[in-house]
């Protein structure tokens, strides 16, 4: 058709419905937060993480990926994951702290901004394996796990969610802009060569998570953030030691003819 744009350079309508399913979910959050509807804005941000995934996949599967869609996401990720959720634990709890409250939301939007930019210009160089910094979907939606968790907790804990928020809105949101490596499961070789072996532990999660999803879903979540942190501080020093002993006994003994 004439005055058609090149394909590479169309506006895919696929992918970003998903993208903007997603941005809608942040905004109604925003929106539920601020009447009151917490669990509804939770939930909100966690329907986001999903429409999130699913964008990309949709992408790549039809290849209709585009740098229009690139920017798209990002813009939406940060309403979905960075607004949404920190105006949410600003409702919810951190409104106690006065200024201090507003500081700590404050930054978590802004090192979500800072992280959604940083990853956007390294794209096309960076460790397919390996995000550098914790994601924003997983640090919105650990935020919004919060509120979740809290409704089931013993009445004991409850006089301490204050204090734990505070220290998660803060701490989330410098493992954002930091230098910690997490996996990014964008390529599963082991579970394509192993499909049986893993097949069985996702069904345990699944089910796990259908029993409870907001304990187990919270779980899962928080044990994402500590992987990165044993992965960089544990798993990658022992790693390269390793590897300087190999080395140096390489060095040592060299090659012996056969």
């Amino acid at each position: 058709m004439e005055g058609s744009l090149p394909r590479n350079k169309s506006v895919y309508i696929l992918p970003n419905l998903f993208t903007t399913a997603s941005l809608l979910a942040g905004f109604l959050g925003i929106l539920w937060a601020a009447a009151g509807s917490y669990e509804s804005c939770a939930y909100a941000v966690l329907f986001s993480a999903i429409m999130d995934g699913l964008d990309g996949k949709v992408a790549r599967l039809t290849g209709t990926s585009s740098e229009f869609g690139v920017q798209y996401d990002s813009l939406a990720d940060l309403i979905a994951f960075g607004l949404a959720p920190s105006f949410l634990i600003f409702q919810y709890t951190l409104k106690n702290f006065n200024g201090m409250g507003t500081a700590a939301c404050f930054l978590f939007t802004v090192c979500a901004a800072l992280r959604l930019a940083r990853f956007n210009i390294s794209t096309s160089t960076a460790n397919k394996k390996f995000f550098t910094g914790l994601p924003t979907p997983a640090a919105g939606c650990a935020l919004a796990c919060i509120i979740l968790i809290d409704s089931g907790l013993p009445e004991l804990f409850h006089s301490g969610i204050s204090g734990f928020s505070l220290f998660c809105a803060i701490a989330i949101a410098l493992l954002m802009v930091s230098r910690i490596r997490y996996a990014s499961f964008k390529e599963l070789g082991f579970l394509k060569a192993h499909p049986f072996r893993t097949m069985i532990p996702a069904i345990v999660i699944f089910a796990l998570v259908v029993a409870n999803p907001k304990v187990f879903i919270s779980i899962i979540l928080f044990g994402y953030i500590l992987s990165g942190l044993v992965y960089t501080f544990i798993t990658l020093p022992k790693m390269a030691k390793l590897a300087n002993r190999i080395s140096r006994h390489t060095e040592k003994h060299g090659d012996h003819p056969s």
